[in-house]
């Protein structure tokens, strides 16, 4: 009877830790961006993909403005005139509820606008090789003056299986979502991935667009990125290659992740909430890999 019990009990505790979430939760309030660094973010420095070729990755480029995190990248048409910028936390996430309040820019806040610019919110695991079968990625890619083979303005929500980089064959599953997103004033956007049982939804501003499965969900522990890069492939720029430099901005009000648990957008909205009405600016529960893994902040 005794035994009976305790395994009861045993079995209560356990269903009860089951079903508490472990969050990740970062609103950026610090005070530089040294004090975030220490937090388990990296800025990259590493060149190489994506973006232009012979441009540089600039961790300078980071800032904290008003306790939001602001990427800020530059170019005048060259990859030497050109800087991008990208963060990264560390390798420990998979299935779960992915999200970031992100405010997009669709003009440059300085310099003649049309470069083929990308703003974007993803997890990524290293690519080993090329064709590489553990490869993950979950990407939204907002393209506010079109590129890769259209000049429209839309949002990429992307899954993808693989790739080969050069020359570029990639699977994938994606969605395009047209329309500006970085609208003055109505520029805040909340982008939410759900990742479980085989399928990954996604939602812009508690609207659903789109759910992706099969060979294309993530089968490896992802870092969380954000990046700011130029395409070599899209419309030319309005300013000529060498010329004045345009500046172009994304900021983050704060990135979320709950390990294992699907949370609606309304869901993830109100735990924020309820942590900064709390006081709380960061959590990290999410435990490391086991065995732990290196984080690499160079794709």
């Amino acid at each position: 009877m005794k035994c009976s019990v305790l395994a009861a009990a045993l079995l209560t505790v356990a269903s009860a830790q089951a079903a508490s979430p472990q969050f990740f939760f970062d609103d950026f309030s610090y005070a530089d961006t040294a004090a975030m660094f220490r937090q388990g973010w990296t800025a990259r420095s590493a060149a190489g993909h994506p973006g232009l070729p012979g441009a540089r990755w600039a961790p300078e480029a980071l800032s904290l403005v008003d306790g939001k995190l602001r990427l800020r990248g530059t170019t005048d048409g060259t990859g030497a005139g050109t800087t991008q910028v990208q963060v990264c936390h560390q390798r420990k996430y998979l299935a779960g509820t992915y999200a970031a309040r992100v405010r997009f820019s669709d003009q440059p806040v300085s310099g003649a606008d049309g470069d083929p610019v990308i703003q974007t919110f993803y997890a990524v695991s290293p690519l080993k090789h090329d064709f590489d079968p553990e490869f993950s990625e979950l990407d939204w890619e907002y393209l506010p003056n079109g590129g890769w083979g259209s000049e429209k303005t839309r949002i990429y929500g992307i899954t993808w299986q693989t790739v080969r980089l050069d020359p570029w064959l990639a699977f994938n599953q994606q969605h395009e979502e047209f329309g500006a997103l970085g609208e003055r004033g109505k520029d805040w956007h909340t982008l939410v991935m759900q990742v479980a049982n085989g399928r990954t939804h996604w939602f812009i501003d508690g609207r659903k667009i789109d759910e992706h499965g099969g060979r294309n969900y993530p089968v490896v522990p992802m870092s969380i990125n954000v990046n700011l890069w130029f395409s070599p492939e899209g419309p030319l720029p309005q300013g000529p290659a060498g010329g004045p430099p345009r500046v172009y901005e994304e900021d983050v009000d704060w990135v979320f992740h709950a390990k294992d648990t699907v949370l609606s957008p309304a869901a993830v909205e109100a735990q924020v909430k309820r942590w900064r009405a709390g006081g709380v600016a960061r959590l990290d529960q999410v435990p490391a890999a086991e065995p732990a893994l290196e984080s690499r902040c160079d794709f």
